[in-house]
Formats: C-alpha cells, structure tokens, sequence
C-alpha cells in the first residue's frame, strides 16, 4: 500500500517466499526486489544472490529489509549482491526515499553499522568478495586516485562530496566510481564497500586506513 501510494512507483508483484520472489523478478524483471533476508523455502540472502547472478537480471537491484541494523546477515545480504538495507521499522517517508535512493544506482548503507558489521564478518574465514567468480581484481589494480575514492564511497559519501573532498568535479568523481566498479567487477556501490574493507582501504571507527 506504501509503495503504490507513490506516484512514480509501482508494485509489479508480490512473492511469499524466497523461491517465488526469484521466479517472479525473473517473469516481471523489476528495477527493484524489496526482499526480506528471512523467508521461508529459500532465505532472501540465496534469493538475491540468484538474482545478482542471473545476467538476464542485470539491471534488477535488491533492497534488503532487516529487523535490526546490527543483523550480521546484512553483510552476507550485500555481498550476494544487495544494493543496501533498511531495518523494518523505518518511517515510510524513509522506506520510499531509500527505493529511490536504490533506483538511482546509490548504495543505500548507513556507514557506522555498515563498518562495524563487516568489521566483525570479516573476522571469519569466508570467501572474501575480490576473490569471489567474477572479480577480476582487487585494489591492487586500481591508481592511486582509484583508491582513494574507493575509501571515500566506503565512508557513504556521493559522487558530488567525493568531488568536493578531492577537488574534482562530480561527473570526474562518477567516472572513477564507473571504472572502479568495472575494475573490481562489482555490481555496484554497496559491493564497492565491501571490496574497501576487506582489503583495508576503510577501517571502522578508531582504526587507521591506506588511502594513498
């Protein structure tokens, strides 16, 4: 009732559970996915990592919702391909910014539960996002400037305050954010913070980051 109170939304479909949220996005091919991490038959963490899969659904995104900001299955969420998360009880003015925000090719993270999620994911000895199928490379590939954009994406700043930060004009900032993704093989922003914290460019709070 939310989203079909907006004008420039509409509700194309509707899925009780994870399996049949894949087949309908693959049937109606959405510009978003509203997906529920715990769903029943297939989790929304496996849905959306199916449909970031999937090259016929390369232009649907995932907006992952969550009962608390502090669900360490948020980082799985994102890593499988999710373009950001809201906790359940966001005020609806807020719920409808975010798919806008998400549509718009934005990640939508809140930064301080954001670090401190992957800060304690990172801990475990899982695959890490540069060396998942399809990331051609790491950091490593990236110039100097690269970096040091991609460390400014992972603090949750837009193209037009990185281009202030560094100087640079935003359509400069947005073609370096363009080239980082291609370069890392990211789907999008949210990815591009994992890839940040994982290799060290972007510490939480209180820890130091290579941004050379």
């Amino acid at each position: 009732m939310l989203v079909e109170s907006a004008s420039d939304m509409e509700v194309v479909a509707q899925a009780g559970t994870g399996l049949e949220a894949v087949g309908l996005a693959r049937t109606h091919r959405p510009d978003i996915v509203v997906m529920d991490i715990r769903m029943p038959e297939l989790d929304g963490i496996e849905a959306t990592r199916l449909i970031a899969a999937d090259g016929e659904l390369a232009g649907v995104k995932v907006l992952v919702l969550t009962t608390y900001d502090t669900d360490e299955h948020v980082v799985e969420a994102l890593r499988a391909g999710a373009s950001g998360f809201l906790v359940k009880d966001t005020r609806p003015a807020e719920l409808l910014a975010g798919i806008r925000t998400v549509s718009a090719g934005e990640a939508l993270l809140s930064p301080g539960p954001t670090a401190r999620l992957i800060s304690r994911v990172l801990r475990r000895p899982e695959l890490p996002f540069r060396d998942a199928p399809g990331a051609p490379g790491g950091p490593d590939c990236l110039s100097d400037r690269e970096r040091q954009v991609l460390g400014l994406v992972a603090r949750g700043l837009n193209n037009t305050e990185i281009a202030e930060t560094l100087g640079l004009s935003p359509l400069t900032a947005k073609t370096h954010v363009s080239r980082i993704m291609g370069k890392l093989g990211a789907r999008d922003r949210a990815q591009l913070v994992i890839v940040a914290y994982e290799s060290g460019l972007a510490v939480p709070a209180g820890g130091a980051a290579d941004g050379s």
